[in-house]
């Protein structure tokens, strides 16, 4: 809103100063503010009225050290994490850019399931919350929409790399004297496509279409079904993950700011033509709009670490990971390095894979020996720490330390191949 308010002053009356706002970078400087400023002014009275109407925590005794603490901890704190994500977005970001508006349609959507599922948890006092089975409609029904925006769109296209060599003659320009024909430049026209980014690979880009050429002829038609499919299953899978990882105080809020971080330094290149044909990646015409999103996104993870920390004063609730994976999910979709999500989500990946590894396995046992048997003392991993008796404190900053680890492989992804 704003954006459009200071174009019209710069326009109109030229004010002052009023031009800065045509810079993404200020207002992805300004989002991350504004959301920090949100979450710092308005997190503790926010606690307060949570207490208030006794929105707390309903601890499952696990025997774990420190647990019964945790007993009544305000809840539900998603609702200020959406808060300070969308108010900064709908303030300086350009809301009739396709990507703002589907983050924002990401946001909002996942953000109605999380909090039925905390309001039936907390209000109904109904431990398990929503079925699963509606929670992992929900988020097929996002994969949905977004695998068909991506698809049929017409703003959602992507400029390809060719050679100068190419682009001359393509377009019929004279060109007098030596050129270096080998120098990679971006195709005039932005065009529809399913190609999408393989880390660690030289010609680094995948189009999903190859993957069914044995189709023939039928492989541009079907690919839109493929497509959708991988779209369901990044969405569902990490939104998940998320979810399992928000656990102990901290783990998962930290660990999404890092990623947020990593997510915004793509966006930013990607959506740079200088930067993207220097770096040799796909450019993506409008998709550095996104950086006001992520920076928004960042700032309210932080903000929300402030009050997130050991001990927490505050749990972000099911309203709270769940937006937070499918953000993440969405977000790398749409900047087309959703084949970076089990490096750069290598946290949320090792606490999925745990529970599915433990889980199959004590089946599995329990029907080969007659009883279950177990891989870890406990899923998700971080549980697993716990049980072997080292403190909350270290097993999130470990998980930090090794997030920043996956968030700086991912950064090295652009050149190293």
């Amino acid at each position: 809103m704003l954006y459009y308010l200071f174009t019209w002053l710069d326009k109109t009356i030229n004010l002052p100063g009023a031009g800065v706002f045509q810079y993404i970078s200020f207002r992805a400087a300004m989002s991350v503010i504004t959301s920090l400023v949100i979450m710092l002014i308005f997190g503790k009275p926010f606690i307060k009225w949570l207490k208030r109407k006794q929105i707390g925590e309903t601890v499952r005794d696990l025997n774990l050290e420190g647990q019964k603490e945790k007993e009544g901890t305000a809840t539900m704190g998603g609702l200020l994490i959406l808060t300070a994500i969308v108010i900064p977005t709908l303030l300086f970001a350009k809301l009739d850019n396709i990507y703002v508006l589907i983050m924002l349609g990401t946001t909002v959507w996942l953000g109605m399931i999380g909090f039925i599922d905390d309001y039936i948890k907390v209000f109904r006092h109904n431990k398990e919350g929503m079925p699963g089975k509606y929670k992992i409609l929900g988020q097929v029904i996002l994969g949905l929409s977004v695998g068909l925006l991506i698809m049929y769109h017409p703003d959602i296209t992507i400029k390809e790399k060719t050679t100068v060599e190419s682009y001359v003659a393509t377009h019929n320009i004279n060109v007098e004297g030596n050129y270096d024909k080998a120098k990679n430049v971006m195709s005039q026209n932005p065009i529809k496509s399913t190609k999408t980014t393989i880390p660690f690979v030289k010609n680094n880009e995948l189009d999903y279409a190859k993957i069914i050429t044995w189709m023939g002829d039928w492989a541009q038609n079907w690919v839109w079904l493929l497509y959708v499919l991988i779209v369901i299953f990044v969405v569902t899978a990490t939104s998940n993950a998320a979810n399992l990882t928000d656990g102990i105080d901290g783990l998962a809020t930290g660990t999404s700011a890092i990623i947020g971080s990593t997510l915004a330094i793509l966006a930013w290149v990607s959506g740079n033509i200088i930067f993207a044909n220097y770096l040799n990646i796909m450019y993506l015409p409008n998709i550095g709009e996104l950086s006001v999103f992520i920076t928004a996104f960042v700032g309210a993870t932080i903000g929300f670490l402030w009050y997130n920390t050991h001990p927490a004063e505050i749990f972000m609730g099911d309203t709270g990971s769940l937006p937070i994976g499918g953000i993440i999910a969405v977000f790398a979709l749409l900047i087309r390095k959703e084949l970076l999500i089990p490096i750069l989500c290598g946290i949320f990946l090792i606490e999925d894979i745990s529970v599915i590894l433990q889980t199959s396995y004590f089946k599995w046992t329990r029907k080969k020996y007659g009883e279950g048997r177990r891989i870890f003392l406990m899923a998700p991993l971080h549980h697993h720490y716990q049980k072997k008796g080292i403190k909350e404190e270290k097993i999130v900053t470990r998980f930090y330390i090794i997030g920043i680890l996956l968030a700086i492989i991912s950064i090295v992804t652009l050149k190293l191949r």
